[in-house]
């Protein structure tokens, strides 16, 4: 299957002189086919990139609504296949998708295998919240192999050895946690984000910077997008569908939500 690179995104968004917009979306959140309904619907509404997460018993990093929906996605039955799957259907509507998971499912399905199948089902990248550059050499060496790029994250509390380490194992872009804690819709973009971006360029001025953690209005996107390279939305996006009466509902109101940030992230 032919991928729209991560790289590619960012470049082609920065000719235009704005951010990049990312969306995130549990896979099987409600159900297997509703959760390709939405993710093609945020792309159709102008998300640039897809972030699939695969659901986790364990999301360490991930707020209450990105929990309640992982829950609602592992009740269901929906496993490590079938995210596959959704990927493969969700690339194949043009969207550029990254996975964000949990280093124990890739663990457990193989290294190696797990590279092999997402880069064959359409994925451009994978995002591995809690794996660290220095432990990560079996997904270094795999991911080389299989042409999937390295998003490792990066916080306001990183040393600077520790920022400039993991920057030379990113490929496509590094995710810089604006806010200390767990994700979440806010009130207000972290005052940390434009000092962290800050410190981030001038250890390489030239990988993209996509932050995550509190956006959740075009508001919001566009003032995160005067100084980031993209902005990075989940628990808003899945509250869309999560607080909605039915799907119809919820799918209208997830399209808005994506357009409204689409448009912020156009108005740096």
């Amino acid at each position: 299957m032919s991928r729209v690179s991560i790289a590619e995104t960012f470049a082609k968004a920065k000719s235009d002189n704005r951010a990049v917009l990312i969306g995130c979306m549990p896979a099987g959140f409600p159900t297997v086919d509703h959760s390709i309904e939405s993710m093609i619907a945020m792309h159709e509404a102008g998300c640039d990139v897809i972030e699939v997460e695969l659901p986790y018993s364990d999301p360490v990093m991930d707020g209450p609504v990105i929990q309640k929906a992982s829950d609602i996605a592992l009740a269901g039955g929906v496993r490590t296949r079938d995210t596959l799957k959704i990927i493969e259907a969700v690339a194949s509507a043009g969207a550029t998708v990254v996975l964000m998971t949990y280093w124990n499912p890739i663990e457990k399905y193989g290294v190696d295998a797990f590279a092999r199948d997402l880069a064959a089902a359409g994925a451009t990248g994978l995002i591995t919240p809690d794996l660290i550059p220095d432990e990560a050499g079996e997904w270094i060496a795999a991911s080389d192999r299989h042409g999937i790029d390295r998003t490792f994250l990066v916080a306001p509390s990183s040393t600077d050895e520790r920022l400039a380490m993991t920057l030379e194992n990113c490929r496509g872009f590094v995710y810089a946690t604006a806010l200390m804690g767990v994700t979440g819709a806010r009130t207000s973009v972290s005052s940390q984000a434009p000092e962290l971006v800050a410190r981030i360029r001038r250890a390489d001025p030239v990988m993209p910077i996509g932050v995550g953690l509190g956006v959740g209005t075009g508001d919001q996107a566009a003032e995160v997008a005067a100084f980031a390279d993209g902005v990075i939305v989940g628990s808003a996006l899945i509250r869309c569908v999560l607080e909605a009466p039915d799907r119809a509902t919820g799918l209208t109101r997830l399209r808005s939500l994506s357009s409204e940030l689409a448009d912020g992230v156009r108005r740096r």
